[in-house]
């Protein structure tokens, strides 16, 4: 019996702050991306002659009696600091969630006690905060593609409208260039393998689940055999050239080396033809030159290193007249 008592009392208090226009204004339902922070707009009407003395906002529960747990009470000092309260004491009870979490998909209420127990107010309707996760949907189901494919992924959430919000996408945690919710890849290739994730703009904290491209490469092993083969095509081609210009060389130093064996054979032909010429002593000749005198003339043939086929037979090696 005391239980429906209590139940009863609490039921007559209600209807009676209800008739004397004490009440709680709420927002509509709320529905907010996980880590994103969100505002309850909230207001109060309360009577003239009490005082709030103490305000409070709880969860899953209708009357946010003391005993209950609070997300915020006025009169604590151990508050989480997730939940700010942006109201007072005179009629304005707005509440700030910010990073968001799955435990703050839940009604809230708000409570005001003022030095009047009979006027304390509880808002029994509260307010509905829906979390949700973002997502990466892809234009085709799987992440295996092929290298000149191409995917947009779209960056959505199952329950909430994002479409007026700012969204910003990464690849390996690395921000990108482009923005909004769609993301159109284009000619894919192995570059664009890796862990995309989108998220609202400037809070990594809403970042969605990552998702996982992968790009084969091709035949040939992607675009590194195509620059070796260049690579190997220019050193080919200034290979070819230097071997033209060393061949250009030696036929001209060979020309050369002609011209000058040409002119070594005729000096050696004139060097052939020689000699010396002795005159006998000056005690061996006669008074006269005509009398018994005797005249030698003797050719000495130098010895030149030349071809045996031009060597030719020596020209007397001496010529003897006497008187």
């Amino acid at each position: 019996m005391a239980v429906w008592d209590k139940r009863i009392l609490w039921a007559v208090m209600l209807v009676l702050t209800g008739a004397l226009g004490q009440r709680v204004n709420y927002p509509d339902p709320v529905c907010g991306i996980k880590g994103s922070t969100v505002t309850l707009p909230c207001s109060f009407n309360t009577l003239k002659s009490v005082k709030i003395i103490r305000v409070v906002w709880c969860k899953n529960h209708e009357i946010c009696q003391r005993e209950t747990p609070s997300v915020y009470d006025s009169s604590s000092n151990n508050n989480n600091p997730r939940y700010r309260y942006l109201g007072d004491k005179k009629g304005n009870c707005t509440l700030q969630i910010s990073d968001l979490q799955k435990e703050d998909n839940a009604t809230f209420h708000f409570r005001m006690e003022a030095n009047d127990p009979r006027a304390s107010f509880t808002g029994q309707s509260g307010v509905r905060v829906t979390v949700d996760q973002m997502e990466i949907r892809s234009s085709r189901d799987d992440g295996e593609f092929k290298r000149g494919e191409e995917v947009t992924l779209n960056c959505t959430a199952a329950i909430c409208s994002i479409h007026q919000l700012e969204v910003s996408w990464f690849r390996d945690g690395s921000a990108l260039s482009e923005s909004g919710p769609t993301l159109h890849l284009s000619y894919l290739t192995a570059m664009d393998s890796g862990n995309y994730t989108c998220g609202l703009k400037k809070n990594k904290r809403t970042l969605s689940v990552p998702y996982s491209l992968h790009v084969e490469a091709d035949e040939e092993g992607g675009g590194l055999p195509l620059i070796a083969g260049l690579v190997v095509g220019v050193l080919l081609v200034l290979f070819a050239v230097v071997l033209v210009v060393c061949i250009i060389n030696r036929m001209r130093a060979a020309g050369q080396d002609q011209t000058a064996v040409g002119w070594d054979r005729g000096q050696q032909h004139s060097d052939n033809i020689y000699s010396n010429i002795l005159l006998p002593p000056a005690e061996q000749q006669g008074p006269s030159s005509c009398g018994g005198s005797q005249l030698r003339v003797q050719f000495t043939h130098k010895k030149q290193a030349r071809p045996a086929e031009e060597a030719e037979e020596p020209i007397y090696s001496s010529v003897a007249r006497t008187g």
